[in-house]
């Protein structure tokens, strides 16, 4: 009976979501469009006002700004505005059919699934935006903003900025989301990934690495695809624990109109490797095939293997300012049946909801994708997966929190990705709070690496040889 009221429940979301708007006509926005961007429209192309009943409130115009005189190596959460707030109310098995207009299909199954399992519902706070290069960027760009005549690259843009903000396609939100601002790059010292045992088994697994994003176009002013080269980022990651992959490094540069480029040093070979088809649904090394390379940060590389429709927008409960998840106890969260309660925070948002199905020619293990774009950001705060039956495989989070050196909100810090087949899960990001915090930098100066010429297969060597 539980699997059958289940299964209602899904179905239900699924149909409610089949409901909303979905025409959207391939055209490039009107002036008159535009002149609604920080009028009618927030500078991103949100609505500023509230709902109906107050639920969620209007756009406060501004990302949150930290209480005294915080400095990056301080706890985020003694920062917050709202660290003492308390849930509205919970959301468990008992009552999820109340709230299931504003849950996901993969929410619903997360409940219905796993006993004990909660979603806290915490006041909402629309306290996030961008610098003012970022929105200035972001409006005189969006006339000039151009999908590529293959119909998926990124072939002209003012960045940083949101290309378009007045989406009509779901390739242009996507790529919305594919250059999100995280200031220049991204620093991840020390930091964790875990899986979750096989079902059975009592061990986990529990990584160690040191990561890092690099963003050339990120940098303050305004730059374009072709003003970098073509390059979308540079990436590396570099395993310090377990033994066996401590050493093991990757650099990778991703481009906006051509495969990545993929360079892996091997310990026990003592050599820099390519790795050819490195992305997609490739599954990331030393994770037991439970991490897809493209499910790092909700989605990541090029889109080309997807027709994307943006299905319309929606109210749904999403994981948001979870500073506590910034504090997640790496090694015991492996080994239990879910992300602890505690650390994971939810607040009602609009969301535009994007839909991802498989081209006819292309092949992934999961054909359909549904991504949870929230209309302030246009961060991804959820996703699903479908398998090849159209079945729900997996269900996504990835919790939406200021990132106060660049002045942005990020999702970048906590990701988990729970397979509702197995029963498995990964989290990603994780990181102790203090010190050792994930770290957005605003300019390239900040550290020597963020430059083109550490993300080479020569300097992986020089990096990498003992």
């Amino acid at each position: 009976m539980k699997k059958l009221n289940q299964l209602t429940l899904i179905a239900s979301a699924v149909a409610l979501l089949g409901t909303l708007v979905s025409v959207y006509a391939n055209a490039a926005p009107t002036a008159e469009e535009i002149a609604k961007l920080g009028t009618t429209l927030t500078p991103v192309g949100a609505d500023p006002a509230g709902n109906a009943d107050g639920t969620i409130p209007k756009w406060s115009g501004s990302t949150n700004k930290p209480v005294g005189n915080w400095k990056y190596g301080m706890n985020r959460i003694d920062s917050w505005t709202y660290k003492d707030e308390k849930p509205l109310f919970v959301i468990t098995a008992a009552n999820v059919a109340k709230y299931k207009d504003k849950l996901t299909p993969g929410q619903i199954a997360m409940v219905t699934d796993n006993k004990g399992y909660e979603l806290r519902i915490f006041p909402s706070h629309r306290e996030c935006s961008y610098p003012d290069f970022v929105l200035d960027n972001t409006k005189k760009g969006a006339t000039k903003s151009k999908i590529a005549a293959n119909g998926w690259a990124l072939e002209e843009a003012d960045l940083p900025g949101v290309p378009f903000p007045l989406a009509k396609t779901g390739i242009e939100a996507m790529w919305n989301y594919i250059m999100r601002y995280q200031g220049v790059g991204i620093s991840w010292a020390d930091a964790y990934t875990t899986v979750s045992p096989k079902p059975g088994s009592t061990t986990g697994i529990v990584t160690r690495w040191d990561q890092m994003a690099f963003f050339p176009w990120g940098k303050k002013g305004t730059n374009s695809p072709a003003s970098v080269n073509g390059i979308q980022q540079g990436f590396y990651y570099g395993f310090t624990e377990p033994v066996a992959l401590a050493g093991q490094k990757l650099i990778q540069t991703y481009y906006f109109d051509k495969d990545v480029e993929s360079f892996y040093y091997f310990t026990g070979q003592r050599r820099v490797r390519r790795l050819p088809s490195y992305a997609y649904d490739a599954p990331l090394i030393g994770f037991e095939n439970q991490y897809p390379n493209d499910s790092l940060f909700m989605y990541y590389g090029n889109p080309d293997r997807f027709n994307w429709k943006i299905v319309g927008k929606k109210e749904i409960y999403i994981p948001y300012n979870a500073f506590e998840s910034v504090n997640l106890r790496h090694k015991a969260q492996g080994m239990a049946p879910y992300v602890d309660n505690d650390v994971r925070r939810y607040e009602l948002h609009r969301v535009w909801v994007v839909e991802a199905e498989l081209k006819k020619d292309a092949r992934h293990s999961a054909p359909k994708k549904v991504y949870y774009l929230d209309e302030d950001t246009w961060l991804a705060a959820l996703s699903e997966d479908y398998d090849v039956n159209g079945k729900l495989w997996r269900n996504k989070e990835a919790g939406i929190m200021p990132a106060w050196e660049i002045n942005a909100c990020e999702n970048a810090t906590l990701n988990i990705y729970h397979d509702l087949t197995t029963g498995r899960y990964v989290t990603d990001s994780n990181v102790l709070g203090g010190g050792k915090d994930t770290k957005f930098l605003f300019d390239p100066s900040e550290d020597k690496r963020f430059n083109m010429n550490f993300y080479t297969p020569e300097n992986l060597r020089s990096i990498s040889e003992r």
